[in-house]
């Protein structure tokens, strides 16, 4: 984080003590705007603070209140709509204006899309800097105004606790003390916060409220506390009790103490309470009673846990990516050294047997990189149409190993079911855990039902019209209370121990469902079962079948063709080499883009170029397709990476991720070579194979 090199700092000399310092967080990961905004903006009670990130931005939140927040739009990783929808996610920066900051998604979709994120109003770059001074200066002049008001109201709260302090000292007049406790219980009836005394003799701890706030926090009266002298202390958390009730005996020796524990409530939940205690003695100075207070630290707790859990996953998804580029690239020795040794031993059935063992582990490694980044954020979804009437018996399977012999789990599947369009991966993953989940919700067993049926919605439902497939997962678990059902897609919310669940799980699944345009039910009775309803809307056309592990054997098409290879791992290189030789063509090969370039000079026979996205050296695959697509429009290009990270974005190029077999590499150079416009440099036109597609 950056800050404006012109702003106050810690002992510098501030413009006016009339004047209420607003700051300002611009959040750009562009520096030439956060510069270019720090100079508008600079002036005298103004703050400016920088973020170059989304993640930036929520720790600067997280640490500091503003006035305004003019957020980019456009940014990696976290961009302006998530930002913002976080920030209005926790109440302490719910109410802080934010501007979008955007040279892009003028439209009123983008910007429709942007108010309902939480804007409050956009600026188009290039910003005109009176337009942008102007609009800042109206939210500064409010969020003083506002500021003043909340100062009042922490004076007031400041007076309050020196009326506290002097509480035990006796008042001589009764007639003033009285309108000090009309007054204080005014001011505190508005506050969260809950004041009690304590007697200093008894041995239990029975706490004597002096305002109805307890009740707001806990679901008690403040005479609910006084019906049994262990009310209390009967509703510590248990991994607390021992701790707060050791703290407690030194009290009347310490005179004060803080105390922080979970209290159950009235409802069930337990929340987070800072106590704070302490001992008033009389004129003699002899110990008189307790006084304390309670302050409900509950969302304070939750946004730490949050954070820490933010972390995990940050550092999951820097894990995986920093392995899955070496770990694909393993894999496609592999499973390229599989392939050519496939073709050599036909014929014999048990070595074909264990190269297929051996295949069909290698593509459950390659499933599992995916997931991991398809969770990190870091691969983008592979939607297809997708047959559900083959897919579901494999997956029932799949579950029944993974939920164990108390979870009898059954299919009810129409026979006509449609197809849909999603990523087969992320469906796998969503139905895998909404059963996971259905299984910790029956700890003695039950039934776990999965049913898939077709659905036409009509107006008026609370899934908009269509033809929908409606897949259905129910359980005859513990079921949800209401206060959990209505949270239950929250991300990081979850009623399981700490160690035994993220809250990841069913956010992830609603996700899913959201990016696959469908939507999602959820049924619950307490003691009864839970159902949850997905609704994804039907594909036109067949869907495909599931992937076969080990499929025919790509006969060779290539012949009279050269083709150039371009990767820097010497294995991956040469397993390349052999497989695109093995479907007949000529090969050449090159370890890094300029070596490529310059044999692409010099040998004007090659037809097509197979490359690698990320290699050392300044030019990356991605920068050696666009110098061939300008220079030499003759040669296809083909580029392969086992790690996206942005690679996948490139228009007008085709991509194959690594690990690949041999009829994945044959079906795609065939579809690049079917292109009836483009004649091999220096002969005739190749007629295009007969299995290609056009």
């Amino acid at each position: 984080m950056a800050s404006n090199p012109g702003a106050p700092r810690p002992g510098s000399v501030r413009p006016s003590s009339d004047v209420i310092l607003a700051k300002i967080l611009v959040v750009d990961d562009d520096h030439r705007n956060l510069l270019a905004v720090e100079e508008v903006l600079r002036s005298p009670g103004i703050e400016i603070v920088t973020a170059d990130s989304g993640e930036a931005a929520l720790r600067q939140v997280l640490q500091d209140d503003f006035a305004l927040i003019l957020l980019d739009v456009q940014m990696p990783r976290l961009d302006g709509y998530e930002v913002a929808g976080l920030i209005r996610a926790r109440p302490r920066s719910a109410r802080v204006p934010i501007l979008f900051l955007t040279a892009v998604n003028k439209d009123d979709v983008h910007v429709f899309k942007g108010y309902s994120a939480g804007a409050v109003d956009y600026v188009f770059k290039p910003v005109e800097p009176l337009i942008l001074k102007s609009k800042v200066e109206i939210f500064v002049d409010l969020y003083r105004k506002t500021e003043e008001i909340r100062r009042k109201g922490e004076e007031e709260r400041r007076l309050l606790m020196e009326n506290l302090r002097v509480r035990g000292e006796k008042l001589k007049a009764e007639q003033a003390l009285r309108r000090r406790e009309e007054h204080q219980s005014l001011v505190l009836q508005s506050l969260p916060i809950a004041l009690y005394t304590a007697s200093v003799t008894e041995d239990h701890r029975q706490l004597h409220f002096t305002n109805e706030s307890i009740e707001r926090i806990t679901g008690f009266g403040p005479e609910a506390f006084l019906e049994r002298p262990d009310f209390w202390s009967s509703r510590l958390h248990r991994e607390d009790r021992d701790r707060i009730l050791a703290q407690l005996h030194d009290l009347a020796e310490d005179g004060t103490v803080s105390l922080e524990y979970r209290w159950r409530c009235a409802d069930g939940t337990e929340r987070h309470v800072l106590d704070q205690t302490m001992l008033m003695r009389d004129d003699e100075g002899r110990p008189r009673e307790f006084f304390g207070m309670w302050f409900d630290i509950t969302e304070r707790k939750q946004m730490e846990q949050n954070l820490l859990h933010a972390s995990k996953l940050e550092a999951v998804g820097r894990l995986t990516g920093g392995i899955a580029h070496d770990f694909n690239n393993m894999l496609s020795v592999v499973v390229g050294n599989l392939d050519l040794l496939r073709k050599s031993i036909q014929g014999d059935e048990k070595a074909e047997r264990r190269v297929r063992m051996a295949m069909e582990s290698a593509q459950h490694c390659a499933d599992l990189t995916y997931r991991l980044l398809t969770f990190s954020r870091r691969q983008p979804l592979q939607v297809s149409t997708i047959d559900l009437k083959t897919l579901m018996p494999g997956l029932l399977d799949l579950m029944g190993r993974t939920l164990g012999e108390r979870i009898h789990a059954k299919l009810h599947l129409d026979q006509d079911v449609w197809s849909i369009q999603a990523d087969r991966a992320q469906l796998e993953a969503a139905l895998l855990n909404l059963a996971v989940n259905a299984r910790d919700a029956m700890p003695e067993g039950g039934d776990l039902t999965i049913t898939v049926e077709n659905q036409v919605m009509e107006d008026g439902k609370a899934v908009p019209a269509g033809a929908y497939v409606m897949i259905a997962v129910g359980d005859t678990g513990t079921g949800m209370p209401p206060e959990v059902l209505k949270r239950v897609f929250e991300p990081f919310f979850t009623t399981k121990e700490s160690g035994k669940g993220t809250g990841l799980g069913l956010s992830m699944v609603y996700g899913f469902v959201q990016q696959s345009q469908g939507h999602v039910e959820v049924d619950s009775v307490p003691n009864v079962g839970t159902t949850i309803r997905i609704y994804l809307p039907r594909a036109e056309g067949a869907g495909e079948r599931p992937q076969d592990i080990h499929p025919t054997i790509a006969e060779p098409f290539g012949a009279g063709r050269t083709v150039l290879v371009v990767e820097d791992n010497p294995a991956v290189r040469q397993v390349a080499v052999s497989t695109i030789r093995s479907l007949g063509f000529e090969v050449i090969e090159a370890a890094t883009a300029d070596e490529a370039l310059r044999l692409l000079k010099a040998n004007g026979r090659v037809c097509l170029v197979f490359s690698d996205v990320r290699m050392p050296g300044e030019r990356t695959g991605i920068d050696l397709a666009h110098v061939i697509k300008h220079e030499m429009p003759d040669v296809r290009v083909l580029l392969t990476t086992g790690y996206v990270d942005g690679d996948g974005t490139v228009e007008d190029v085709d991509l194959l991720y690594k690990p690949y077999q041999i009829s994945d590499l044959a079906e795609k150079i065939q579809s690049i070579m079917a292109t009836p416009h483009i004649p091999e440099v220096g002969s005739p036109p190749a007629p295009a194979p007969a299995s290609a597609a056009e």
